[in-house]
């Protein structure tokens, strides 16, 4: 998952595309990057770590202009490391900068094609460069030297003949302009929003709202799927829908259950709303199972995502509500770190019981949803050993299954805890007395209440029905190979041998 930001501007950007980045923080934190135009010359600045780590004062000096784009990144397709920082650079034709978020799942035959084909060389590991070329590639078709929204939308429609799978996009054309683009099914979530100065309107798109509203811009509305946005260098808007056919509109559900900010409408739906009813629905499977007598003592969420959650399932059961982990916010997500020690040392470092809050108490712990596992052993461990008399689990969606292809770099699906697993069976894996997980009814229900005319949701983590209908065995074999625990600690050693080696030659 990553997060994308695109401005023009009446004055210089970069301290915009630096804050907006930093309310998309959530969305990535492998690596961040901002390039600017000033209508003549680029500046870029991109590195691996936080947004706060990669600029310094130099740099923001450095990235004069109106114009300009910005990316926060964790790896999903490619390796980890700064050559796969965004965005991404090419400077044939015009010069055309990108930043990407999603992943194409016809990557490989693309590559192929566009060295065949558009005689261009992929330098990186990373899809998204891929994109870059795609998109160079059919914006030089037009054959001009100075490019209108009519070239740049017909460059879109190309696109979108030639790629496959999951891509909320924006790129900037020196002295052009930015467009921004999503894919037929809007997968990935895209908007955009406006805001007027004395010298005309100015322009922000970006992943989710709340860094649109973050930065004092008006929420204007969604990108739709298949649609493309453009905003000239002189700030001049235009839209258009760029592909063919009746493609259902599936956004990722996985947006709601964890990864998007609670302050973010995606397509029409509060997040917050979504994770509120999700607590509800929650709660009728709880009281289903059990009644009113149930013996639960407290509810207790799991930082921070459950939280929302978490509040009216307690509600609804008549308990007590409490805070009983502290988290440190400054440990990453675990299920996307590269190996299992690192996975289970960052547990015991990211949470920490109050003891009190669990003596000889029945504890409901709530918890958004569950990957691998490790952080939930690790946690019911905390709980146990902190006096809980029993540990209830229950989870807000339901068991992650199958791998995710579209732009979340879930691990193979043999390292699911509930692979090839009932409900019991994990729940005596993580050391609970009962498990209840959200039904796929319920998770869907919850979120498509904001917005009635959702034809569905991507849920292919929870339902292993790929929406986009390319995805195979073959394929599925390829990326478990790819994101096994074993593949990804070898690219890490070896990027940082070469990373010896580089530090070596520059001595």
């Amino acid at each position: 998952m990553c997060g994308v930001v695109g401005i023009v501007g009446k004055g210089p950007v970069n301290q915009q595309i630096y804050d907006a980045l930093l309310a998309l923080q959530h969305r990535g934190q492998d690596s961040a990057g901002i390039v600017t135009c000033d209508g003549t010359r680029v500046e870029m600045r991109k590195h691996t770590g936080l947004v706060r780590e990669v600029f310094a004062d130099r740099h923001m000096r450095r990235l004069a202009g109106h114009v300009g784009i910005g990316h926060v990144r964790y790896p999903t397709a490619g390796s980890y490391g700064s050559d796969e920082a965004q965005p991404m650079y090419v400077n044939s034709p015009y010069g055309i900068s990108l930043a990407h978020n999603g992943n194409l799942t016809n990557a490989r035959e693309l590559e192929e094609e566009i060295f065949e084909q558009d005689k261009r060389h992929i330098n990186t590991g990373s899809d998204s460069e891929i994109l870059l070329n795609v998109l160079a590639s059919e914006l030089e078709k037009s054959g001009s030297l100075r490019l209108d929204q009519i070239h740049v939308f017909e460059a879109i429609k190309g696109l979108h003949r030639r790629c496959r799978g999951a891509y909320a996009t924006i790129a900037m054309i020196n002295g052009v302009g930015i467009v921004a683009f999503r894919d037929p099914n809007g997968i990935r979530p895209l908007a955009y929003g406006v805001r007027y100065s004395p010298m005309g309107p100015e322009y922000i798109i970006a992943s989710e709202s709340c860094a649109i509203e973050t930065l004092g811009y008006q929420f204007v509305r969604d990108i739709q799927p298949g649609e493309a946005v453009f905003v000239s260098d002189d700030g001049t808007l235009a839209t258009q829908i760029c592909t063919a056919g009746d493609v259902p509109h599936t956004p990722c559900i996985f947006e709601h259950v964890y990864f998007a900010r609670e302050d973010s409408i995606l397509d029409e739906v509060s997040v917050y709303k979504a994770r509120l009813r999700m607590g509800e629905k929650l709660a009728e499977r709880i009281l289903e199972r059990f009644g009113s007598d149930h013996d639960i003592d407290v509810v207790i969420p799991i930082p921070e995502s459950s939280r929302t959650a978490a509040i009216p399932l307690a509600y609804a059961l008549n308990v007590k509500f409490r805070e009983g982990f502290v988290k440190n916010r400054y440990i990453g997500r675990t299920f996307i770190m590269p190996g299992q020690t690192e996975r289970q040392k960052s547990v015991r470092m990211k949470h920490n019981a109050i003891a009190l809050e669990f003596q000889d108490k029945n504890v409901l712990l709530v918890e958004d949803s569950i990957v691998r596992g490790t952080t939930m052993r690790q946690i019911v461990k905390q709980a146990r050993d902190a006096g809980a008399k029993k540990v209830y689990m229950a989870v807000a969606a339901p068991p992650v299954r199958y791998p995710n292809v579209y732009g979340i770099d879930m691990p193979a699906a043999r390292e699911f805890i509930a692979y090839n697993s009932t409900e019991e069976e994990v729940a005596r894996k993580i050391d609970v007395d009962w498990l209840i997980y959200q039904q796929i009814d319920d998770l869907i229900s919850a979120a498509a209440e904001g917005n009635p005319e959702l034809a569905g949701f991507e849920c292919s983590v929870f339902d292993g029905d790929y929406v986009t209908g390319d995805i195979d065995e073959e394929y599925l074999d390829l990326l478990q190979r790819d994101r096994n625990d074993g593949s990804k600690r070898r690219r890490q050693i070896a990027e940082g041998e070469q990373g010896v080696i580089e530090l070596h030659n520059h001595a």
